[in-house]
């Protein structure tokens, strides 16, 4: 029998770029310009900075770039932080069918790698990025929810991890089905934090254990060079991942196409409400004064995150639809990118979140997870009700962001932690990374 984990990694290894279509290239240079911007807005968080030094502690120095800080450290210590700030602030990139965030765990592991390998060239690089988004994606869209309670990344993105490293480093094909059963196993399980936990206690830093399955997957593959084994069939019960699904379209379709980038730091689910805010404000011209109630409508799993009217950290305030949406009705766009600690203890913000009110919708319920949409009804002080249609969140592939609007956001979001020039040469550097010059970017990652 040839198991899965065997045809992931066969799959994986044979990647050419140059033998896909352009657009695959260059959607990966634009997730490799957004996480780089999520990652640097994220630098300076309390998440990032503990691990950084935790880190540090336990694992010791080596030749691998902290980005953007001009210090180095052993590979699986700089991924941990380089990873941690990609997803700090939640605005790293995700895909739908996933249900999660790609992104943060796969750039991380390909860029941390290789700006020790010099040997990897571009292409591997780029070949490594898709690879990961594949396996990874693929693998989190088999799961079957009967036998995997968690939905979060951290569940499943130590395949993508291992994926990715085993395309960039050129493993051999059966460490590379072991790496991929080692990481399948051994990743984290998630089952408390998140959405889809038990635990209530959801602003903690833990958050979707990005980093940690990042950090895994680079490990599994390691330890299956030197020997180690996992359960190669851990992927052919069908009580657990849906073998069709991983394998539809392999090959042939590439999952990173489907990609969806955010414009605003806060939880996918509650973009859509924000979308249908801001279109009903630039139709209307109210203010945020004017508001006196807002009806949120949309599917059940945006419910289901925190939703605190008064969030006591970051985190909590990432998964908050209706403090989110007193943040945009208050401070407008630019104040969700990014969020910061200068948002919380806000009594007009709390003000404002407590008087919007959430519901489930039908059609928004049937379309999700393929589909994530929200109508927003803002009624005015002066009696007025405002009713938006049903909408999808920007930055879906079919809303997309394109490359000038993903180097917008970059601006944007990293305004506060780089100058003008370094932004400039970072851009620069990514599109460099398409024409075959990688010392560039991995030069500016490398110097504070």
């Amino acid at each position: 029998m040839v198991h899965l984990t065997s045809v992931l990694a066969e799959h994986a290894r044979s990647l050419d770029v140059s033998l896909m279509a352009p657009t695959v290239k260059e959607t990966a240079l634009r997730c490799v310009l957004d996480l780089l911007g999520s990652a640097i807005a994220g630098i300076a968080t309390t998440a990032t900075s503990a691990t950084r030094a935790a880190s540090a502690e336990t694992l010791g120095a080596g030749a691998a770039s902290i980005w953007m800080s001009g210090c180095t450290a052993s590979p699986l210590s700089a991924l941990l932080v380089n990873s941690s700030a990609a997803c700090a602030l939640d605005l790293d990139d995700g895909n739908r069918s996933a249900r999660g965030h790609p992104g943060a765990c796969v750039i991380p592991t390909v860029l941390t790698l290789a700006a020790t390998h010099s040997q990897v060239s571009c292409d591997d690089m780029l070949a490594a990025i898709v690879a990961g988004y594949d396996v990874g994606v693929r693998v989190a869209a088999a799961q079957n929810p009967e036998g995997i309670a968690s939905r979060q990344t951290g569940r499943w993105a130590s395949f993508a991890a291992a994926a990715a490293a085993g395309r960039l480093l050129r493993a051999d094909a059966a460490h590379l089905a072991q790496a991929l059963a080692i990481a399948g196993v051994l990743a984290p399980n998630q089952r408390a934090n998140g959405s889809s936990g038990y635990s209530r206690m959801t602003g903690n830093l833990v958050k979707e254990g990005i980093a940690w399955s990042a950090a895994l997957g680079v490990q599994a593959l390691y330890l299956a060079k030197n020997g180690y084994t996992g359960p190669m069939d851990i992927l052919d019960y069908g009580r657990f991942y849906e073998a069709r699904r991983i394998c539809r379209g392999l090959g042939r379709r590439w999952e990173i196409l489907d990609t969806y980038f955010k414009p605003y730091a806060c939880c996918r689910y509650i973009h859509p409400a924000l979308d249908a805010f801001f279109q009903l404000q630039e139709q209307n011209r109210f203010r945020s004064l004017d508001i006196e109630r807002v009806d949120v409508q949309t599917f059940r799993w945006a419910l289901k995150l925190g939703n605190v009217s008064d969030p006591q950290n970051i985190v909590e305030l990432q998964y908050s639809l209706p403090y989110c949406l007193a943040v945009a009705a208050v401070e407008g766009r630019e104040g969700l990118l990014p969020i910061s600690t200068s948002l919380l203890d806000r009594p007009d913000l709390a003000r404002f979140a407590r008087n919007v009110h959430l519901a489930e919708e039908s059609i928004a319920e049937k379309a999700f997870p393929r589909k994530t949409l929200a109508r927003v009804i803002v009624t005015t002080r002066e009696g007025q009700r405002l009713i938006s249609p049903r909408v999808g969140p920007v930055g879906d592939p079919a809303r997309p962001m394109s490359w000038i609007a993903i180097e917008e956001k970059f601006r944007l979001v990293t305004r506060h932690s780089i100058s003008p020039a370094k932004q400039a040469a970072l851009i620069q550097s990514v599109r460099g990374l398409g024409d075959g010059n990688r010392e560039d970017l991995l030069r500016e990652l490398g110097t504070a």
